[in-house]
């Protein structure tokens, strides 16, 4: 068994489209219900924002903001801190040591639009 995908918010479409493709090489595909999903390698995050009416949702809906993620980087951690700045994203946090789901890595952290936290961890 694997994860699908899972559900974040965003305050708004354009910006948020545009963050997820460019920083982090999503496809961009639309959804029913006047939503986005951004396919990210074999994972899909599917997203909640302005106007969209997803139904079902959880007891307690996901907020633009509030959602805490990591992304495997196939480089290096210096070659992911490098991606980062050519697209002018601050790095709160890092290179650090941390476990995922590929054991040890190396992770930098930083935010989407909404501050989210997102990190990439590199396995190199």
């Amino acid at each position: 068994m694997r994860i699908d995908h899972v559900v974040i918010a965003v305050s708004d479409w354009e910006r948020s489209n545009n963050f997820y493709r460019a920083v982090l090489g999503a496809e961009i595909v639309e959804l029913p219900e006047g939503r986005f999903a951004y396919r990210i390698g074999d994972a899909q995050l599917n997203v909640h924002g302005p106007d969209s009416t997803p139904h079902p949702r959880a007891a307690d809906p996901v907020r633009p903001g509030n959602s805490d993620l990591c992304f495997a980087f196939d480089g290096t951690v210096e070659e992911a801190a490098e991606h980062l700045r050519t697209h002018g994203i601050e790095i709160e946090l890092g290179p650090v040591d941390r476990v995922g789901a590929g054991g040890t890595g190396r992770s930098l952290y930083f935010r989407d639009p909404d501050g989210s936290l997102l990190e990439l961890i590199s396995y190199a």
